[in-house]
């Protein structure tokens, strides 16, 4: 017959046992559900809790489960909206983390900056080579400077003059990492019409100050009512003031007809006209000036007068600036060509010379 003190101890050492293998279960089945957030479902008292504090262990463990799923499930709608977003926005838009490595770029960014490709993971320094920006990322992280700042960016495809915006954002990855948000809004095109404007007055400043400095010379020898200047010297004196006061008005047109171009408020008040007599007056009054005497006008027109339906000022302008070009740029011996002809329902006319003429 077993000795009863060698049964409680067996007893004893088998519910130990079972209660060791049933924490190892619930450790592992446990771990299980937190690992693949499902939940916890295991209806037995592990041995150590009574029923009714394992029920309620359970409820709260599958309600930090549920609680985690569904805020991983937030997070992932709010990225990919953000990614949807910043897809949908013309400005380049890229994320990059503390080792300048790209986090996310946006199509424009891709597409302007990158040639199409993608650029995840990549160093910036390698996309977008050049100082000027790495310099205002460290500027940004540390809160220096200004907060926009214009950056040319030297391409493969070109010079990229763009402005830039940055500032620091909270990271959405799984381990915390310092993120920076920049937004490139681009301003070559801007830039490029800056530098036309720069042209632009200066061109205009050189030929305002030509007229203007012959005009002040013979102006001022004239005032000072010097008597060694002949009757015939002063009469040359003023005809070279008016013509001079002739170029300025023409520069001052010419630069009134732009205005109006450039806002487009030109209106063309059509009516009809013969054109072979329009183009006669209008050579006709070079001649008459004396502006190029030495030039040669041909007439080369259709047989007939070519009715059409014109802005008389306007084209009587157009054919007196491409004369006016032609007598600018003609050879020593000019020979000037003005012509029309009828074809298919409309006219075509050409004012044609002998001089350097104009690049294709």
């Amino acid at each position: 017959m077993p000795d009863p003190i060698i049964v409680i101890l067996a007893a004893g050492l088998a519910l130990a046992v079972w209660q060791i293998w049933a924490q190892g279960r619930f450790v592992r089945d446990l771990s299980d559900s937190i690992r693949r957030r499902q939940a916890f479902l295991q209806d037995y008292t592990p041995g150590f809790w009574d029923r009714k504090r394992w029920r309620r262990f359970r409820a709260d463990l599958n309600r930090l489960i549920d609680d985690d799923k569904r805020l991983r499930s937030d997070r992932a709608a709010q990225v990919g909206q953000l990614q949807a977003t910043l897809e949908n926005i013309q400005e380049a838009v890229l994320i990059v983390n503390e080792s300048n490595e790209i986090v996310l770029a946006n199509d424009s960014f891709r597409n302007r900056f990158a040639g199409g490709r993608e650029v995840l993971g990549e160093p910036l320094e390698r996309v977008c080579p050049g100082s000027a920006f790495v310099a205002y990322m460290g500027d940004v992280r540390e809160g220096r400077g200004e907060v926009r700042r214009q950056i040319e960016f030297d391409l493969a495809g070109g010079a990229i003059w763009a402005e830039a915006t940055g500032s620091a954002v909270p990271d959405f990855a799984e381990e915390p990492s310092e993120l920076t948000l920049f937004v490139l809004h681009d301003i070559t095109r801007l830039k490029h019409l800056e530098s036309v404007r720069r042209e632009f007055v200066a061109n205009v400043s050189h030929e305002l100050r030509t007229p203007l400095s012959m005009i002040k010379g013979y102006v001022e020898t004239l005032a000072d009512g010097d008597e060694s200047v002949s009757p015939e010297d002063r009469r040359r004196f003023l005809a070279t003031i008016r013509k001079h006061t002739e170029r300025l008005n023409a520069l001052v047109e010419d630069l009134l007809t732009l205005s109006r171009l450039e806002g487009r408020r030109q209106q063309l008040d059509h009516e009809p006209v013969a054109l072979g007599t329009l183009l006669r007056e209008i050579v006709a009054s070079y001649r008459d000036a004396g502006v190029a005497p030495a030039v040669r006008f041909e007439l080369n027109l259709e047989p007939g007068e070519l009715p059409v339906r014109v802005d008389v000022p306007r084209i009587t302008q157009v054919f007196e600036n491409l004369i006016d070009n032609a007598l600018k740029y003609a050879s020593h011996d000019p020979l000037i060509e003005i012509g029309a002809r009828a074809e298919a329902g409309r006219v075509r006319v050409w004012v044609k010379d002998d001089g350097i003429g104009i690049p294709a």
